[in-house]
């Protein structure tokens, strides 16, 4: 495995977080590798969300992995966490190293072409770690990256490359919205990878 030893950008973003872009952080052999290992062997899963009280089946696939059997909820269903594979718990010990952050689940997101996108909005739930780090990987197809400020004008785009790294920490999701527009011109999937840390209730806590 060649892992690239790039050093992240300065923050992206002009107040209220930090935003750091580190580039690819794998060859294209090895992208390509963990592309099709996640692709065919993840269990995918259509998501669902309540929107107004309608229940909605997105096109988007995802899956949801952590040390435990987290319970997720967002957008009003809940996900249950599987155990990590083999390629995740690489994936995921790469990461760690890079960013020096320990993380404890990863919600993978399978958009099968540009017609297929993530519209506005934090990772700011309850059951994460307030202002903690959350690093995204992409594999496969380039997607654009947007971000803006909840309260000002501030907005920030960035093409996320495949095999490439993302990281969102300190205040960013309490400041900022983030999404993945819709594009015509894309036309092969991209997996995404968001690295974790949930809140992990005390057991003896009465």
């Amino acid at each position: 495995m060649d892992l690239f030893p790039n050093n992240p950008t300065a923050n992206l973003l002009p107040c209220d977080g930090v935003v750091n872009y580190f580039g690819p952080i794998f060859s294209p052999s090895d992208a390509q590798r963990y592309y099709t290992k996640l692709f065919h062997e993840i269990p995918w899963k259509h998501d669902e969300t309540v929107i107004f009280g309608k229940h909605i089946v997105t096109a988007r696939k995802v899956a949801w992995y952590g040390d435990s059997d987290f319970s997720y909820t967002y957008s009003g269903t809940t996900k249950r966490a599987l155990v990590w594979t083999n390629e995740l718990a690489a994936l995921k010990s790469i990461v760690e190293t890079l960013t020096d952050t320990s993380f404890n689940s990863c919600l993978l997101n399978l958009y099968h072409d540009g017609n297929e996108g993530m519209s506005w909005h934090s990772d700011d739930e309850k059951s994460l770690a307030r202002n903690s780090v959350i690093a995204s990987v992409s594999l496969g197809a380039e997607r654009e990256f947007r971000l803006k400020h909840k309260r000002m004008e501030e907005k920030v785009s960035i093409l996320l490359e495949s095999g490439s790294l993302l990281v969102m920490k300190g205040s960013t999701q309490t400041h900022w919205l983030h999404s993945i527009p819709k594009s015509k011109k894309i036309k092969t999937p991209r997996i995404n990878l968001t690295f974790r840390t949930m809140v992990v209730p005390d057991s003896r806590s009465p």
